[in-house]
């Protein structure tokens, strides 16, 4: 799923990304019980939008990070839609992954259909000149 396609009040949200903005760190008590939160901006080749990070999250998640969202969920607030994992979805930080944009995808596609004789070479690959 893209940035652009995330409505309110949509769930089963699946969306890679990448972290360009994580703001401050809060934190509240609710039923007796101290916890944390903070937003962070979340990009793609679509848009921006707002993820709210609960307690672990927080310290999962840091700007230039890749991540993953699986069954989240999206709300609307101040007129913004924001995102997050909620209570049953999970966030997952790729390490040294980056999100690939629609571009990108659709060169490796390509490159993939050619024949070896037609594609192009690769960094590794050298070229004997003799």
């Amino acid at each position: 799923m893209n940035i652009n396609e995330i409505q309110p009040r949509m769930g089963n949200i699946e969306l890679t990304a990448t972290v360009v903005e994580k703001a401050d760190v809060r934190t509240f008590e609710k039923f007796g019980k101290q916890g944390r939160v903070c937003n962070a901006t979340l990009q793609d080749d679509t848009g921006k939008v707002s993820l709210t990070l609960w307690n672990d999250d927080v310290d999962k998640v840091n700007t230039g990070d890749t991540v993953k969202i699986t069954n989240g969920w999206a709300n609307e607030y101040q007129g913004e839609v924001q995102l997050s994992t909620g209570k049953f979805g999970t966030l997952e930080v790729q390490k040294g992954a980056k999100a690939e944009t629609k571009s990108e995808k659709k060169v490796k596609k390509k490159e993939s259909s050619l024949p070896d004789d037609e594609a192009p070479m690769k960094d590794e690959e050298k070229v004997d000149w003799d």
